[in-house]
C-alpha cells in the first residue's frame, strides 16, 4: 500500500438555519400596531358620538309605583309578622328603584342611621318613611306575633307608598 493515503478531516455539518427561509417579524408587528391604533381610534369616535340615554325619572318612578301598588294589592294577609315582612320588602324595593337608594340591601338600623338616606324625598316624606319602617321593624322583630290585624299593615303600607311617591323633591 502506498504511504500517500489522504487524511480524513471531520468537517462541521451545515447549519439547519441556513435551510430555513428568512422570516422577518417587523412588518407583521408594524401592521398589527397600525391596525390596533385604527381600531382604538374608531372605538373612541364611536363612544364620543354615542349620547347617553336620558333616564326619564318620572316614568321610572311611575313604573316602580305601579309595580309596588299591584304587589301590595296581591298580598293575602296571613299573620301580622309575615305581612310586615312582605310589605317592608315591597316598600324597600320601591325605594331602591324610584329613589336609587340602597334601602333594599340594608338592615333597619343601617337604614335609619344613614344620614344620606332618601335624599330625593322631602323632609316630611323621609320622616314618614322612618316612622313607618320603625313600626314595620317592631312588627317583624317582635318577640311574639303582634295582635295587629294584617289588613291594617297593608293599609298603612299603601298610605306610605302614596306618601313616598308624592314626596319626591323635584
Amino acid at each position: 500500500m502506498d504511504g500517500d493515503t489522504p487524511k480524513l478531516e471531520l468537517m462541521e455539518p451545515a447549519s439547519p438555519e441556513a435551510l430555513i427561509p428568512s422570516y422577518e417579524l417587523w412588518p407583521w408587528l408594524t401592521a398589527a400596531a397600525v391596525l390596533f391604533t385604527l381600531l382604538l381610534i374608531l372605538l373612541c369616535i364611536l363612544l364620543k358620538k354615542r349620547k347617553p340615554t336620558a333616564i326619564n325619572l318620572m316614568a321610572l318612578r311611575k313604573a316602580a309605583f305601579d309595580d309596588a301598588k299591584a304587589t301590595l294589592e296581591s298580598i293575602t294577609p296571613t299573620t301580622c309578622r309575615e305581612t310586615a315582612i312582605i310589605t317592608s320588602l315591597i316598600l324597600r324595593k320601591y325605594l331602591s328603584t324610584a329613589a336609587n337608594d340602597p334601602a333594599l340591601f340594608e338592615t333597619h338600623e343601617e337604614f335609619i342611621s344613614r344620614h344620606d338616606s332618601l335624599q330625593a324625598l322631602t323632609t316630611e316624606s323621609r320622616a314618614a318613611a322612618e316612622a313607618a319602617f320603625t313600626r314595620l321593624a317592631s312588627l317583624k322583630y317582635a318577640e311574639e306575633i303582634p295582635a295587629d290585624h294584617p289588613a291594617e299593615v297593608i293599609t298603612d303600607a299603601r298610605k306610605l307608598l302614596e306618601t313616598l311617591h308624592q314626596g319626591f323633591a323635584k
